[in-house]
């Protein structure tokens, strides 16, 4: 694995080096979570290759919520950090070799095998988490996909709203998803080198 650190996560550098590349909060884009092909897969697809043509990163909507999340995060990693007496390494984002065809950009890495992605939603989103005790499943390919880049064992997935207990849940690595991950990211990555030859 191949760790970039001295890019902050959402400068215009970090964002210039995503351009072009799948990342793992956008596999949901290629695969569902059951591994079949998305049906946002050549959109993205489409996205992805005018990204690496022009070299700029198409940002998608941010809401006052998203950006609220984005604020706490760095209260919610410390908030972990005590929790579980561990330190979190943060990173601008991870590649799996020297190829550098995807990425992730984890919220933290934590010792040799772990990682952790924070979520700060709304309140009544937080007690629904709480309630269900589990991660969203709308949140298995990013999660899966972080490990899959980054070649890590688990993540945890961290829900957090000031003032309320977090949500803290261990994912550990799906060797099956892995496979049915390495297939679709396989497809696509040559459907996006051919679509870039052919628009350049």
């Amino acid at each position: 694995m191949i760790k970039v650190n001295d890019i902050s996560q959402g400068s215009p550098e970090w964002f210039k080096a995503k351009a072009g590349v799948p990342s793992a909060s956008s596999f949901d884009k290629i695969l569902t979570t059951k591994g079949d092909p998305s049906k946002q897969a050549q959109k993205y697809m489409y996205q992805l290759a005018g990204e690496a043509i022009t070299g700029v990163k198409e940002e998608g909507f941010q809401s006052a919520d998203m950006t609220r999340g984005i604020e706490m995060e760095d209260e919610a990693r410390r908030l972990y950090e005590v929790a579980r007496s561990v330190d979190v390494e943060t990173v601008g984002m991870c590649y799996p070799d020297e190829g550098k065809s995807i990425l992730c950009s984890p919220d933290g890495l934590v010792g040799e095998e772990g990682g952790i992605e924070i979520k700060c939603p709304k309140m009544a989103t937080h007690v629904e988490y709480l309630l269900s005790g589990k991660m969203p499943t709308i949140y298995i390919q990013q999660v899966q996909g972080s490990m899959y880049v980054t070649g890590r064992m688990w993540w945890d997935f961290i829900s957090y709203y000031p003032g309320m207990k977090p949500l803290i849940v261990r994912i550990v690595r799906d060797n099956l998803f892995m496979k049915m991950l390495e297939i679709e990211l396989g497809k696509f990555c040559v459907g996006l080198a051919e679509t870039i030859k052919k628009i350049s």
